[in-house]
């Protein structure tokens, strides 16, 4: 027993120390640092009218301590949400989740205002192989990711619309890149340009995913593995997306490189 008393102060300076590093680490070079610094100021002159018998002192800085608790809570909030969101890994699952649909919504949402415009385009998400050797044959953007670029892109009066995008991670690797077309035609048929052929060339090739957007009638179409998909709608688009890119529960690693849930990461 009196070796647990003897540890005990050591234990607690220990759980001290740690808790202060990770607060300061936090909120280190945050517009936050300041506060956090009058926070330490105010428990050091605390500290220090008890350690020097200042009662009248220390009842007074008692008092304001439990206001400024409360205030404390009130100011910081935004940040002890980030902070106690990051001790957690279940919501840490929960923030990748979100943004690996909002990025997901992101392109759904451009893919199918083109299809709404009758813009016909190509979009090739890269999977496991690299696509390096096709994006070499086309103009080399290394942009981030967004809706409205990819929109720009597609639009009939840039001079990058036509042939395909590749998209890598959160980066637009290039733009007006052109495919090899499918030898094989038996899933091409009349209504289905050199787009759809492109995509299925592709697929063949690679582990892909080629998303065509058809000028004559707008809809959409997914290539993989040399299997072309017509007419898929949103959900359906979605979900198709969400299967092949989503990282395995078991594994926590992405199963292509195009992940969109690393995007937080870097």
């Amino acid at each position: 027993m009196s070796t647990l008393e003897t540890l005990r102060p050591f234990v607690e300076i220990i759980i001290i120390a740690v808790m202060l590093n990770y607060l300061l680490s936090f909120f280190w070079n945050t517009r936050s640092m300041d506060l956090m610094l009058g926070v330490i100021a105010f428990l050091a002159f605390f500290a220090l009218s008890s350690w020097f018998n200042f009662p009248i002192l220390h009842k007074i800085l008692l008092l304001v301590a439990n206001v400024a608790v409360i205030a404390i809570l009130i100011i910081f909030q935004p940040e002890l949400r980030v902070a106690l969101s990051k001790l957690s890994w279940k919501g840490r699952r929960y923030k990748e989740v979100t943004e690996f649909d909002r990025q997901l919504d992101a392109l759904t949402n451009s893919v199918y205002r083109l299809s709404d415009k009758r813009i016909g385009a190509l979009i090739v998400l890269e999977h496991e192989n690299s696509l390096d050797e096709f994006a070499n044959k086309g103009v080399r953007t290394n942009a981030f990711f967004s809706s409205e670029l990819i929109e720009s892109i597609f639009a009939l009066t840039t001079p990058l619309h036509d042939g395909a995008v590749i998209i890598r991670d959160k980066m637009i690797l290039a733009a007006s890149v052109i495919l090899p077309l499918a030898e094989d035609s038996s899933q091409v048929t009349k209504s289905m340009g050199t787009r759809h052929r492109a995509a299925l060339g592709l697929s063949q090739l690679t582990d892909a995913v080629v998303i065509v957007i058809s000028e004559e009638s707008g809809k959409i179409s997914v290539a993989r593995d040399g299997v072309m998909t017509r007419g898929i709608k949103a959900d359906r688009f979605k979900a198709i997306l969400r299967s092949i890119f989503t990282p395995s529960p078991h594994s926590g690693e992405p199963k292509g490189s195009f992940n969109l849930i690393r995007w937080l990461k870097e």
